[in-house]
């Protein structure tokens, strides 16, 4: 099944780039232009070796990371509702969830996929896409300086009373995860490079990310070093979906594009598979959601 699934992607991505109907449509703009964070992009790239993200149906390797997910799926499911105009990239230090451009219609679609809740926010200007992951399939990382003992000695619920951490209410799934630990402090910061930093620093204990199995669910960019803890994880409660701007001239259509490429691949079973694949949704005989009933977590450490 999934050598057909590839086989298709590549016939429909060539009749896309060979076609002369699509070389001479009228579109305003031959190519999208699509900002990216810098790290994000050159892990991609090396993850891709050369490959297009069309052709990957085997999502584990090296560099795979869910931000590399997210941005193979929509290319893919966008290709497979048939809407074939190229990318071309500019990548650097931005922001990667920067929402300003989308509600302009200066950039056609996040690649980073969103949280319902923070996507709601916004449905007046931003198409929001079918779930690509869903409920219950979404957990992270608990991630500080490797020198952090604090962090590194996490054992119970309760252990979180001497620990701080770091996001912004921007991000109210994530925002809420953290605020339901009985934290010492929760810092508020919007950037997230500023949050790496924070932590890296010792200014906070820890943030959340995805896992990053490929990589040993270490994180670095420059003098930035974050490592996860070995055992335990945090359960988020939403679901994440591909945004669409509104307002750009092709927003409608990519939509509709999503949207039926997210279907015919659900029905592949070929989204959860990725994510499984890539380590995001984790071996539960190797972690503990250390926040699934926090109560019963709290009695269990004290016997």
């Amino acid at each position: 099944m999934a050598n057909k699934l590839g086989a298709l992607l590549v016939t429909i991505w060539l009749v896309a780039v060979m076609s002369p109907v699509s070389s001479l449509r009228a579109d305003e703009h031959q190519h999208v232009e699509m900002f990216i964070r810098d790290d994000v992009y050159e892990d991609y790239l090396r993850f891709l070796r050369g490959r297009s993200p069309l052709d990957v149906v085997d999502f584990h390797g090296e560099y795979i990371r869910r931000d590399v997910v997210d941005m193979i799926i929509v290319q893919q499911a966008l290709m497979l509702g048939g809407f074939d105009k190229p990318f071309e990239y500019r990548s650097g230090k931005v922001n990667f969830r920067n929402t300003r451009l989308l509600e302009q219609g200066k950039l056609l679609l996040s690649f980073d996929s969103y949280w319902l809740d923070d996507a709601k926010a916004l449905e007046d200007k931003l198409f929001i896409s079918q779930a690509v992951i869903r409920q219950g399939e979404y957990f992270a990382g608990i991630y500080s300086n490797p020198d952090n003992e604090k962090v590194a000695q996490l054992k119970s619920y309760n252990d979180f009373l001497n620990l701080t951490a770091v996001s912004t209410p921007r991000w109210r799934t994530d925002w809420q995860t953290l605020s339901s630990l009985p934290l010492k402090e929760l810092f508020v910061e919007h950037e997230w490079l500023a949050q790496a930093q924070m932590v890296h620093r010792g200014w906070a204990d820890f943030m959340m990310m995805p896992l990053m199995p490929s990589l040993n669910n270490a994180y670095q960019l420059e003098e930035i070093k974050l490592v996860a803890h070995p055992s335990l994880i945090l359960e988020l409660n939403g679901s994440r979906h591909f945004v669409i701007s509104r307002n750009h001239p092709d927003g409608e259509r990519a939509f509709k594009a999503i949207e039926k490429g997210l279907t015919l691949l659900r029905e592949q079973n070929r989204i959860k598979r990725a994510y499984e694949e890539a380590g995001l949704i984790p071996d539960f005989t190797k972690y503990t959601i250390i926040n699934a009933n926090p109560i019963a977590v709290q009695n269990n450490s004290q016997e």
